[in-house]
């Protein structure tokens, strides 16, 4: 619907309008409203809102000038417009309008206020000093689709233990197999929440999305495992990522969430010789949370192995960091199938770097041998071909 301009509007970016769906969804439940100045100073003070726990008040304070002299004009009662991209995605009815202490909202999401962080640079434009509460109504259907999706996929499995693995694929590596499997053992059905933000990504979300498919439908048993997509918002941007990210399975419907140590939020420390996280400060998260080792490639166990079981040390083992394996993905480099399930790595690469060669067919006749039949061959099928070349020892 096209802004009319007739009406007051409050000018908000499409990460806001998915966090105010999460609420009105349902899933960011106790919380199922923008929270009054009195409860936001509340849940301040004590972490909880309605005797459960939540990080931190749930507001809105929209960014801009405009945006204050509406808020500060506006009457109890009246009904404001939510303006998202130049459409009406939506509409709130005035409760109240109060000041907020940007600077405490700052330290209250990322758990420190730093004027120097890039984080808090990009927050800082986007938060206004006036928050608004009252009832709305949006016009967004994303996360009721992520809903039904997920009890779709439940009713079709009849699944009662059903897990949620949180994960970006950024890129899709044998790592991420190795915890979605050890996942898979345990629960009759895994929901893989892909992570997908709103800034620029290295890879899209559709290719990870392609990529994480491909092995769900290739490599892991039918129909027990479902891919939808995490709208990873600004609120999820600090400390209390895990916190939220238990909150959030457990409305989706999960019975149990699995995070590898590595984790933003986790905030993992020992206490009298026992591994614990900033999850242990509440005692009725509403949801079983399980903290899986890093997983690692041993050269001398010859195999991925968790770093709490294999006893050989750190210079043994070859680590999969996401941002490195970008880096050789973006040179245009096949990283080691040790790393990479090879195919997945072709996927990738022949979407990242398309028509790349000028004459694939005859480069791939000349150097791979062949059947000597008229074939055509894509540019995902000649890197399959060049990492096999790779993996042939004989005159290495």
């Amino acid at each position: 619907m096209e802004s009319t301009r007739k009406n007051k509007e409050i000018f908000i970016d499409k990460e806001a309008l998915a966090t105010l769906s999460f609420c009105k969804e349902g899933i960011l439940s106790p919380v199922d409203k923008l929270m009054t100045k009195k409860e936001a100073l509340e849940v301040d003070a004590t972490g909880f809102y309605k005797g459960k726990p939540f990080p931190f008040p749930f507001i809105i304070a929209p960014f801009g000038q405009k945006n204050k002299d509406v808020l500060l004009s506006a009457e109890k009662g009246e009904k404001l417009y939510f303006n998202v991209d130049g459409k009406i995605r939506g509409h709130i009815i005035v409760d109240e309008v109060f000041e907020i202490n940007k600077k405490r909202r700052i330290e209250q999401i990322f758990g420190t206020y730093d004027a120097t962080d890039p984080a808090t640079q990009l927050f800082l434009k986007r938060l206004g000093d006036i928050s608004i509460c009252g009832e709305y109504e949006l016009d967004f259907n994303d996360i009721k689709n992520i809903k039904k999706a997920i009890t779709e996929a439940k009713e079709k499995t009849g699944a009662s233990n059903v897990s949620a693995v949180m994960i970006s694929a950024q890129p899709f590596h044998r790592a991420h197999e190795r915890l979605i499997r050890v996942t898979l053992e345990k629960s009759d059905l895994v929901v893989i929440f892909l992570l997908k933000p709103y800034k620029q990504d290295a890879l899209s979300y559709e290719l990870r999305y392609k990529s994480l498919q491909y092995f769900a439908d290739h490599y892991l048993p039918k129909n027990r495992v479902v891919i939808v997509p995490f709208e990873n918002t600004y609120i999820f941007a600090g400390y209390n990522n895990a916190i939220l990210d238990s909150i959030c399975a457990h409305n989706f419907g999960c019975t149990k969430l699995v995070l590898g140590q590595n984790h933003s939020g986790i905030g993992m420390y020992y206490d009298k010789n026992e591994i614990k996280s900033i999850l242990n400060k509440y005692d009725d998260i509403g949801i079983d949370v399980e903290i899986i080792t890093e997983f690692v490639y041993c050269d001398e166990c010859k195999t991925l192995v968790s770093t709490n079981t294999c006893p050989h040390g750190q210079h043994h083992h070859i680590k999969y960091h996401s941002e490195s394996l970008m880096a050789i993905l973006s040179s245009g480099m096949l990283p080691p199938a040790v790393l990479m399930r090879k195919d997945i790595s072709a996927l990738l690469l022949s979407e990242m770097f398309k028509n790349r060669f000028e004459n694939i067919g005859k480069i791939y006749d000349d150097i791979f041998p062949n059947a000597g039949l008229l074939e055509t061959h894509d540019e995902k099928d000649f890197y399959l071909e060049l990492m096999k070349l790779h993996q042939t020892t004989s005159l290495t």
